[in-house]
């Protein structure tokens, strides 16, 4: 080799971030391994570059004394004259490999300092095993079964974004895996369509997922007097509908956080109208008291809105309503209690031992009727 090739090697080490000094050492061991075969000698063979010149001397190692575990050799030199031909052809090989595993290793040390960010890309093919989601050009990412929500199907060139969970070497290239049912994708995804949120204003404090079916987030804001739901929900709901959209229709509740237990529990449970919150400390449980009419909605389908409630705020819910409560032993957390969704109808809003609301009309500036105001007067 010249000393104008060993420039345009240096120079495509720095391009490509090689290391110079590796890629020289691999390019004299392929050439050794070349011209042992070449030449057909009987022992091996070394090759040393010079640095500067680029000039390739071969030596054949002769074995002249010595231990078996620490051999003595005599270096022969067998430079043949036609080298530079040889030479050229491997250098060819080491450098078309030296590129593409410094490419692998770009890869990986971009993406495994990615791991939490999410990704947008084309799917590429989809079976029932994983799903292959091209992120840019020579980068592919797995998207495995267990990651995706159940109710979402690929089509080929179809955008989505997922989130970076998994970066791992492998032995040709490195391996990105991405999911769709992290919680933290809801995360990402309110970051890219609420700029309060991106900047910090408005803090996603707790994400609860039940991935293609519903998931609940809790928001405070940094800044005094801006309401952080409204932030979220955007207005007509513009900004939660883009998250929604791109969940394919994933249900989202954004409710306020709240540092008293009772509170928040109350407010994770929305939709629902929460009466009262009771939380034991000692049990980590929180009783929550709800009107007849709000049961159901405050346990939801299959027992969906208490259960991500419950993973919202960390806490064991125990829902109840007025009945309930009573026969429970919680007469005194009942009473008092502003029944929701009278309308003002002048009912009074005491509820008996059997869950059911008074039927006798309040008496004028009380919300209980004659008996009941004073059972209520003797309980407080």
């Amino acid at each position: 080799m010249s000393s104008e090739l060993m420039d345009a090697l240096r120079e495509l080490a720095r391009e490509k971030s090689i290391d110079e000094t590796d890629m020289l050492e691999r390019l004299e061991e392929q050439l050794a391994i070349t011209y042992r075969r070449i030449l057909d000698t009987e022992n091996d063979c070394s090759v040393s570059i010079d640095r500067e010149s680029g000039h390739i001397h071969v030596y054949e190692l002769v074995p002249v004394g010595g231990t078996e575990e620490e051999p003595v050799f005599e270096a022969n030199d067998v430079t043949p004259a036609d080298i530079s031909r040889y030479a050229a052809t491997a250098a060819k090989q080491v450098i078309t490999q030296s590129i593409r595993e410094a490419e692998r290793e770009q890869i990986f040390e971009e993406y495994a300092d990615r791991i939490g960010d999410s990704i947008t890309g084309t799917v590429q093919q989809s079976d029932s095993r994983y799903t292959l989601v091209k992120i840019r050009e020579g980068v592919e990412a797995l998207l495995p079964h267990a990651e995706q929500p159940p109710n979402e199907r690929y089509e080929h060139n179809q955008r989505l974004k997922a989130l970076i969970i998994d970066v791992r070497k492998t032995s040709s290239e490195p391996s990105i895996v991405v999911s769709r049912t992290h919680p933290n994708l809801l995360k990402r995804l309110f970051e890219l369509e609420v700029p309060e949120i991106y900047d910090g204003i408005v803090e996603i404090k707790s994400v609860a997922r039940e991935p293609g079916m519903r998931s609940k987030i809790a928001v405070s804001s940094r800044e005094p007097g801006l309401d952080p739901v409204g932030a979220c929900v955007g207005p007509k709901g513009s900004r939660v509908r883009m998250v929604v959209a791109e969940l394919r229709g994933e249900r989202i509740d954004v409710v306020p956080w709240a540092d008293d237990a009772a509170t928040f529990v109350g407010n994770a449970l929305s939709p629902a109208k929460v009466a009262r919150v009771i939380v034991s400390d000692d049990s980590h449980t929180a009783t929550v008291i709800v009107p007849d009419d709000q049961l159901s909605l405050a346990i939801g389908k299959e027992g969906q809105n208490a259960r991500l409630a419950a993973k919202l705020t960390g806490w064991r819910i125990d829902i109840k309503n007025f009945g309930q409560a009573v026969s429970s032993g919680l007469a005194e957390a009942v009473a008092g209690v502003d029944v929701e969704g009278d309308d003002g109808d002048g009912r009074c809003a005491a509820v008996t031992s059997t869950g059911i609301r008074c039927r006798n009309q309040a008496r004028p500036g009380s919300r209980f009727c004659g008996v009941h105001e004073k059972e209520a007067a003797d309980q407080s």
